[in-house]
């Protein structure tokens, strides 16, 4: 069954591209991903979030819900909880992110982004990624909290048992925190990019 897809801008992206960066908030992340789905007069709306999309995706799910119930949002990405949205990366590669936030801009020096990101990639693949890698928002040192994912929205937790970034414990505090059905993958930390195809394969699978 085919599907109709939509790559929201966040801030600083895209249509959004002009925004100031160091004034952006997660709020304004998370509204970005409202109005994009809003604009588009979009129903039965699965949301795929990764990585620190985890927390702006789940404060969207009760304004989805409320705006037009049939609408069926899904998480598949990492809560939150009230403290800097670091504070759940690995202590291993922890320090790389916190010292590449600077002047509310988050700077990732390309060793240290290829460390975090790229650990199951061939060095083609890396080197792809990495000539797109830009500077972005600092959200990341912003204290965020829980509250949306107690929605009651059903969501699913794609579990990459590679990514050397948001390692095992943190990610079984997430599906535990989100009481989020659970799938497997291996792949690293940027899914979408080292393991395309068995991505898109699950989660054709997860809503066909």
């Amino acid at each position: 069954m085919p599907h109709h897809t939509l790559a929201v801008d966040l801030p600083g992206r895209g249509s959004r591209a002009r925004t100031d960066l160091t004034r952006v908030t997660l709020q304004d992340c998370a509204d970005a991903v409202v109005a994009d789905v809003e604009s588009r007069d979009l129903t039965d709306v699965v949301l795929v979030g990764h990585s620190f999309a985890g927390v702006t995706v789940p404060p969207r799910h009760d304004r989805a819900r409320r705006a037009d119930p049939p609408r069926r949002p899904a998480l598949r990405g990492r809560p939150a909880r009230r403290h800097p949205g670091a504070g759940q990366i690995d202590p291993g590669v922890r320090g790389l992110v916190e010292q590449s936030l600077a002047g509310g801009i988050y700077h990732q020096e390309r060793a240290a982004a290829h460390t975090m990101l790229c650990d199951d990639m061939d060095e083609a693949t890396a080197t792809a990624a990495l000539d797109r890698l830009v500077d972005d928002s600092a959200v990341l040192s912003e204290p965020v909290d829980l509250a949306g994912c107690a929605s009651p929205v059903p969501r699913t937790y794609i579990r990459l048992t590679a990514d050397q970034r948001y390692t095992p414990d943190p990610q079984e505090r997430s599906v535990a925190l989100t009481s989020a059905d659970v799938e497997w993958l291996h792949a690293g930390h940027l899914a979408m990019i080292s393991a395309p195809t068995e991505l898109a394969t699950l989660l054709d699978r997860l809503h066909g």
